[in-house]
């Protein structure tokens, strides 16, 4: 089956009675989403747990086959899928963006298509043979967030499936449309049951982590909402895997060469205009070369486009959602009230449709303000001066998330000792926020708990089994 325009696939998708969906960038109407009940959910859960058995008997190699044809299926849909994703998130078809997710959506399916999880022997000896296998865990309820709508489903979907469990999909209220379209492309190549989207209400999705016949429960989003969804999945004793809020912090060290740093900084901080969660969000510079990493930084803010995200020329966009505009506006005029000051943006135009606010570097701003401390989750960096490293690192590890954080440096010896003392998921050395299908990826502190990617990803989506012979 294909789909030529974002239209087509749209009237697939859509319900007439469903719920309005409009463009964060214009306000236009993009199509009415079907709004699920708990009868759906309920219907749902069963036919995914009629479904595994079969689904799990399968060989590995059949289930990789079909992992092989979601992604070529998404490939042959890629241009109305990023079509679609760019009107209902906001983000532009170009850049680290809509092509970009939509082609990561069909790399990681893939890449978990080759990663090969076999049996392990821990003893054996004359005495015993000890083997650990991975067995399925039967249906997977995954829980994803508005900013990588698409990427972050398939990062749940695909190694679920590959271990042989089926997934009830619940995507957030604000981008149904975007999840339904890609659920509805790889569907198209699956067998029936398998993964079945959900587009239900934020308590629906409480009744997904609280069902005993959900063996696992997967979530990223909010950790104040994760925390609700632990408490729900605790009830059946589900395994749970959070990716939770964070605050990433980057530490610039005083050998870092401002010029070479500056586009690296800024698009770990900006990608998708700041709605990722391991983006970099708080950026700590020693005072010897402060002023021109600022400099330096803000230059590449104000050449960076920002607009409407079918216009070719964009590579930022609007805020996806009202709500998240203001929490932005709000914390940027705090900073303003403070004292900081605004190098670059922070006045957006009252003029303008949808909700875009522009790219905005804060200086002279102290560790303690609010848009420091709390999550911006938008196109804002803070740059906080420090003079003393130790002090630079206290102030990086303070808060209680700790997703991911970098270092930035001419020196990778003394770049790898400052990395060595953060506290963290991941740790980036002169990048911020690059991810691999293979490398782990999870959060410490509040911002979670278990990985996702890579051969450590699937352990996690699966039932770890040891057998033990006795010689």
């Amino acid at each position: 089956m294909s789909w030529n325009t974002a239209q087509e696939l749209l009237d697939a998708i859509t319900d007439e009675t469903g719920r309005e969906v409009f463009d964060p960038a214009t306000g236009e109407l993009i199509g009415k989403a079907p709004v699920a009940n708990e009868a759906d959910l309920e219907d749902a859960i069963a036919r995914a747990q009629a479904a595994q058995k079969a689904w799990a008997a399968k060989p590995v190699a059949e289930r990789n086959e079909l992992l092989v044809k979601a992604a070529e299926a998404i490939e042959a849909a890629a241009e109305p899928l990023a079509e679609i994703l760019s009107r209902e998130q906001g983000k532009p078809l170009n850049g680290p963006n809509a092509r970009f997710e939509v082609g990561g959506c069909a790399g990681w399916f893939r890449a978990n298509a080759s990663f090969a999880l076999e049996p392990e022997t821990i003893v054996d000896d004359e005495t015993q043979r000890s083997v650990m296998v991975y067995d399925p865990i039967g249906v997977v309820g995954a829980i994803s967030p508005w900013n990588w709508p698409m990427m972050i489903s398939v990062w749940q979907w695909a190694p679920s499936l590959k271990m042989g469990n089926t997934v009830v999909a619940k995507p957030a209220s604000s981008t149904t449309l975007s999840v339904l379209a890609l659920g509805h492309v790889v569907n198209s190549v699956l067998p029936e049951d398998l993964l079945i989207v959900v587009p239900a209400s934020g308590r629906i999705a409480s009744k997904l982590a609280s069902d005993e016949r959900i063996g696992k429960v997967m979530f990223t989003g909010s950790t104040e909402v994760g925390k609700t969804i632990a408490r729900e999945a605790a009830g059946s004793v589900a395994r749970v895997t959070l990716e939770l809020g964070g605050n990433d912090a980057g530490i610039v060290l005083d050998d870092a060469d401002p010029a070479k740093i500056a586009e690296g900084v800024f698009w770990g901080a900006f990608i998708n205009t700041g709605q990722t969660c391991a983006a970099l969000k708080r950026l700590y510079v020693p005072a010897s070369i402060y002023d021109e990493v600022v400099d330096a930084v803000a230059k590449v803010a104000e050449s960076t486009p920002m607009g409407v995200g079918l216009d070719e020329q964009n590579v930022l966009g609007p805020l996806q959602n009202k709500d998240q505009y203001e929490i932005v506006a709000d914390l940027v005029e705090k900073a303003r009230s403070a004292g900081a000051r605004i190098v670059v943006g922070g006045n957006p135009d009252p003029e303008q449709p949808g909700f875009f606010y522009p790219s905005t570097i804060v200086a002279d701003i102290e560790n303690d303000n609010p848009l420091v401390a709390e999550e911006q989750f938008g196109p804002v960096l803070p740059i906080v001066k420090y003079d003393s490293l130790d002090q630079a690192i206290e102030w990086a590890n303070a808060l209680d998330v700790a997703l991911g954080s970098s270092v930035w440096s001419s020196n990778e010896e003394r770049a790898l000792e400052v990395a060595s003392r953060l506290v963290a998921g991941t740790t980036w050395i002169n990048s911020h926020g690059t991810l691999h299908p293979a490398v782990p990826f999870g959060g410490a502190k509040q911002s979670g708990y278990g990985v996702e990617f890579g051969v450590d990803g699937l352990k996690h989506v699966a039932q770890p089994h040891v057998i033990t012979v006795t010689k």
